[in-house]
């Protein structure tokens, strides 16, 4: 028969360290005529991926946001339950800000919606999945955006070029996409999952989310091609994919995904999440200042 210090140890499966706090804040940006075209290191191509990044954005989180949600009457530690109401929150508020900026984008004549279209075809297709094999994806996403984040916390020089009118968005979605990374995963082992499902997913997620990235980034191209530069290209794919490039400096990150004993937290990068938390308070407008924190539920 189990005490209840036994029970009370099986029931708590969160991993976060207890020295962050997941609660959503909406910042409210504004992008406007501040905001130059070419505003990561003055590059057409990266700007591109990173503006199509961004439109995967609301419509992705949505995803993940439900598929965590199926699973939360089958979770007893009360510290996830409650993480897993700041995840919701923190997605929500994500898909809010990244809204305002996919409607700047679309404003520079990109095809947005059409895009956003596309990618709820692509997501409803993945919602016909098992539920857990939707976790699964979802878990092996947030793997992806929080090396991500991790990275640009990491690497001043990556957030040096992007142009002051959009770093804090970027660093405080980073910020807190590492506070909530180990969410969704400890739901998932809770809701009994299996390391097959994860590692396969891992795969899976990772070239959908590559196809997917670049036929948008493509998109974005050919409807901006009278200001294209094979210069730009060049020095874009090299920055992204070459030596201590941001992205091909992620694949060791990647791969320890699929080691047996993989938990988020085996990098405990919470101290970064200070360095950078009351510098980016400073960005939220006026009328988010007292805590206006809608959320989906």
């Amino acid at each position: 028969m189990l005490t209840t210090t036994q029970t009370d140890k099986q029931n708590k499966v969160s991993h976060t360290p207890d020295n962050v706090s997941i609660k959503p804040q909406r910042m409210g940006f504004e992008f406007g005529e501040q905001v130059p075209r070419y505003w990561l290191d003055n590059n057409y191509l990266i700007s591109h991926t990173m503006n199509a990044l961004s439109v995967l954005f609301p419509e992705g989180e949505q995803f993940f946001v439900d598929s965590v949600r199926a699973f939360r009457g089958q979770i007893q530690d009360p510290k996830l339950k409650e993480e897993v109401r700041g995840f919701i929150g923190q997605e929500a508020m994500h898909s809010l800000e990244h809204i305002a900026m996919n409607q700047h984008v679309r404003d520079q004549g990109m095809p947005v919606e059409e895009m956003e279209r596309d990618l709820k075809v692509i997501l409803d297709v993945a919602r016909k999945l098992p539920k857990r094999h939707q976790l699964a994806i979802t878990c092996a996403l947030e793997h992806i955006t929080a090396m991500m984040a991790d990275m640009l916390l990491e690497r001043d020089d990556v957030r040096e070029d992007m142009h002051e009118s959009m770093r804090p968005l970027w660093v405080w979605h980073a910020i807190e996409e590492t506070e909530h990374k180990a969410v969704a995963y400890d739901v998932f082992q809770q809701a009994g999952g299996t390391y097959a499902e994860r590692a396969f997913y891992q795969v899976f997620s990772t070239v959908a989310l590559g196809i997917v990235g670049t036929w948008y980034t493509g998109r974005m191209i050919m409807h901006d091609r009278k200001h294209f530069s094979l210069k730009d290209a060049a020095k874009g794919m090299w920055r992204m994919w070459g030596k201590d490039g941001a992205f091909s400096s992620l694949i060791p990150t990647w791969l320890e995904y699929f080691k047996p004993g993989f938990h988020p937290w085996d990098k405990d990068n919470s101290e970064v999440i200070g360095r950078f938390k009351a510098e980016i308070e400073g960005y939220i407008a006026p009328q988010y200042k007292n805590g206006n924190r809608r959320t989906l539920q």
